[in-house]
């Protein structure tokens, strides 16, 4: 996709670091240098303002990601775009039928509804849950470790959906203030939400998040 938009050597891609490494490693097999700019906090996609804050005349594309099910701000990153010169490229997630998704989103409601001492995710438009993330904000990761080691102990499978942002890769370690990206690789944790999942597998989830009273704290 970048070499077919002519994105190649002396070229910047601006790119999200939440997430996995496969965008910037596209970028580096391009002939190009990825640049990482912050994320929204209540969509974990690019924040149009951090992306202008790291525009230079080199910046060539932005590759936006759309992140569990939520949609980045495609219409402003596109107007810089066309006021910077450069492209805005769309990495899509590929999607469950119409009637999957609607399913997810009555689970994700009832979650939202009952949990507590998680913060839930803001729903927004058109976001389809295809992963239903909390924050488990705290002192850091230890709580959020902690907390998704008892979830799993009561028989609830929940997992870290980013565990190391990009920029603290060894390979792609960057100098660089991500301050909503390192919160969110922090404190993130997915509960299931599969549109498979009966009403007795979501109180299942319910129970097992609110009989920890809400925040671990670490063990030292």
């Amino acid at each position: 996709m970048l070499r077919a938009a002519g994105v190649g050597t002396g070229d910047e891609v601006i790119v999200p670091a939440y997430g996995n490494a496969e965008v910037a490693e596209a970028v580096v097999q391009a002939g190009a240098l990825p640049v990482f700019a912050d994320i929204e906090p209540a969509t974990y996609c690019l924040d149009p303002d951090a992306v202008a804050a790291v525009v230079t005349p080199r910046t060539a594309a932005v590759i936006v990601v759309h992140r569990f099910g939520s949609q980045a701000d495609v219409r402003r990153l596109r107007d810089l775009g066309s006021r910077a010169g450069f492209l805005v490229l769309e990495q899509g997630e590929s999607e469950a039928p119409y009637e999957g998704v609607e399913r997810r989103r009555a689970h994700a409601a009832y979650l939202s509804g009952r949990l507590s001492g998680v913060v839930t995710p803001d729903g927004g438009e058109g976001h389809s849950y295809r992963q239903y993330v909390v924050r488990v904000p705290g002192n850091g990761r230890p709580d959020r470790d902690a907390f998704a080691r008892a979830v799993r102990a009561r028989g609830v499978n929940c997992w870290v959906p980013v565990k190391t942002p990009v920029h603290r890769m060894p390979q792609f370690r960057r100098d660089v203030s991500l301050p909503e990206t390192e919160r969110a690789a922090d404190e993130t944790l997915a509960l299931p939400v599969d549109a498979s999942m009966s009403r007795r597998d979501l109180q299942r989830v319910v129970s097992a998040c609110n009989a920890l009273g809400g925040l671990l704290q670490p063990a030292f």
